[in-house]
């Protein structure tokens, strides 16, 4: 039998693993056009909790007791689809099957030569690719300049920040425990860290760590440190919203300072950063994240958990902060 993870419920607050369902579906055959792919690595990522939910966006929320979907590493077992063959590594959008057939489209073929598989879901896969297009895209980061970064003891928080030191930038990061903090420093050569959970006042330990204020803000939880980082941004500063998620689980929507006036007295541009907005730069975003890495200008950190039984609890665990870098799911 193959395995396969359905959305039993729609979550409300935090997912929990009531939320998921396993069931038992048949083998499938690869008919003429088709692939028969193998998991291998699943990716979970924050941004499922929204497709979650009943309502648009920019991607089609997940349907009830149907299988979730999320970006997979692959073997080709069968192919009969002249594009593939036998054998081959792919990463895509695919569904939580264990065994599970594709027409190909949206499949991009990898090299487990040039890089360990998991990092075309990591460093070398979206996760790389957003920190590297809202930077070039939103950030426009120029030389010298202060980047702040939240969340960015994650995987795209900690390649967002050596990106910036790429550039020659100052890089603060902004993290949830001291051993983060440290590895920030020491792992991706950040200039300084702010644990936001021993912070009573983020915005001035922002102040403090950024004294010169701050450029470019890369923002991925949203909230409050979202507010006390506007309160320390620079003149034509720019924001790039690339995640929220400590507002992803909310079941109220919350209040905050109102924007306007900071936005209007600094010239700020704030702008939503969707990465699938930018699909035809990925090649070029791809082969510059290559190049870094292999010039060791860039590292990273993954959080693998092992059993095709575990990826719900280790979507959860995102939310808890259990995860270093990228949380990955290694299918046995």
């Amino acid at each position: 039998m193959n395995k396969s993870i359905i959305l039993k419920n729609r979550p409300s607050g935090k997912p929990s693993l009531k939320d998921f369902e396993f069931t038992d579906i048949k083998k499938p055959k690869a008919e003429e056009g088709k692939l028969l792919l193998k998991t291998l690595y699943v990716s979970v990522d924050p941004y499922l909790r929204g497709r979650m939910r009943d309502e648009k966006s920019y991607i089609p929320p997940f349907k009830l007791n149907e299988p979730l979907e999320s970006m997979i590493v692959a073997e080709v077992l069968e192919s009969r689809n002249n594009n593939f063959k036998k054998g081959d590594f792919v990463s895509g959008m695919l569904k939580w099957q264990e065994i599970q057939i594709s027409d190909g489209e949206g499949l991009n073929k990898i090299d487990s030569n040039s890089a360990p598989l998991p990092a075309y879901l990591g460093v070398l896969g979206l996760t790389g690719i957003t920190a590297y297009l809202g930077l070039e895209k939103i950030g426009k980061l120029k030389k010298g300049e202060h980047l702040l970064v939240s969340g960015a003891a994650g995987a795209v928080g900690s390649v967002a920040g050596q990106i910036g030191k790429i550039k020659s930038c100052k890089v603060t990061g902004i993290a949830g425990t001291d051993k983060k903090i440290d590895t920030l420093r020491e792992k991706f050569n950040f200039d300084a860290g702010i644990n936001y959970k021993k912070t009573e006042d983020m915005k001035s330990a922002i102040a403090e760590a950024c004294p010169e204020g701050v450029d470019v803000y890369f923002d991925n939880v949203g909230g409050e440190i979202l507010d006390a980082a506007m309160a320390n941004m620079n003149k034509f500063g720019r924001v790039i919203n690339c995640g929220a998620i400590s507002l992803y689980n909310a079941e109220e929507q919350p209040t905050g300072p109102r924007l306007e006036t900071v936005l209007i007295k600094k010239s700020l541009s704030m702008q939503g950063f969707t990465v699938r907005d930018y699909a035809e730069d990925f090649p070029a975003a791809i082969k510059q994240l290559g190049q870094w890495l292999k010039e060791d200008k860039l590292k990273y950190e993954e959080t693998i958990v092992e059993g095709f039984d575990k990826i719900p609890q280790a979507f959860i665990d995102i939310f808890d902060g259990k995860n270093k870098g990228k949380m990955l799911v290694k299918v046995s």
